[in-house]
């Protein structure tokens, strides 16, 4: 499923810099909303009951996913989703994309993303693996505005290094 592409993504991230900025706490949220900024028809992952609907719906459809697992939904002009209404999910859901996020804001990392060093988790490609093309990882250098719409298969498929961790709380 393609992806709406962003219009005028460069000057509308200019304007909306300063902005974005002062409402992000870390450097990967302010990120996440930054690459929103340009995509128009991107809603933030839902929270609570709102999440919680849309999770049981995707397994309802035999898609298992966690809800940590994407960061936005493109929402396609002319279609309606009502996360309050399971109905509503239901009927959208072939034409929703989920998009994972992944932020450089680094001059060593060079035009097509190369030298970009970042970390996929495990929710992150099964999610992928569950939804297929209805899964984007969008690469997003805030140094230089540069955007890349992409899928984990392409990235591991590209990559020229991985190291496998278990990250751990205690």
């Amino acid at each position: 499923m393609p992806v709406a592409t962003p219009m005028g993504a460069v000057d509308l991230l200019r304007l909306r810099r300063e902005h974005v900025d002062r409402l992000a706490a870390t450097s990967g949220a302010a990120g996440e909303i930054a690459a929103a900024t340009v995509a128009l028809t991107w809603i933030p992952r839902p929270k609570g009951a709102d999440l919680k609907r849309l999770i049981a719906t995707l397994a309802d459809e035999g898609i298992e996913i966690q809800g940590s697992a994407f960061d936005f939904i493109a929402v396609p002009e002319g279609v309606v989703v009502d996360l309050k209404q399971t109905d509503s999910i239901r009927a959208a859901l072939p034409r929703l994309t989920f998009i994972e996020v992944k932020t450089a804001n680094s001059a060593r990392v060079l035009p097509g993303f190369k030298n970009f060093f970042f970390a996929l988790t495990e929710k992150e490609i099964l999610a992928s693996d569950a939804l297929g093309s209805q899964h984007v990882v969008v690469l997003f250098n805030r140094a230089t505005e540069e955007m890349l719409y992409t899928s984990v298969q392409a990235i591991l498929s590209q990559s020229r290094s991985s190291n496998w961790q278990v990250s751990v709380q205690l």
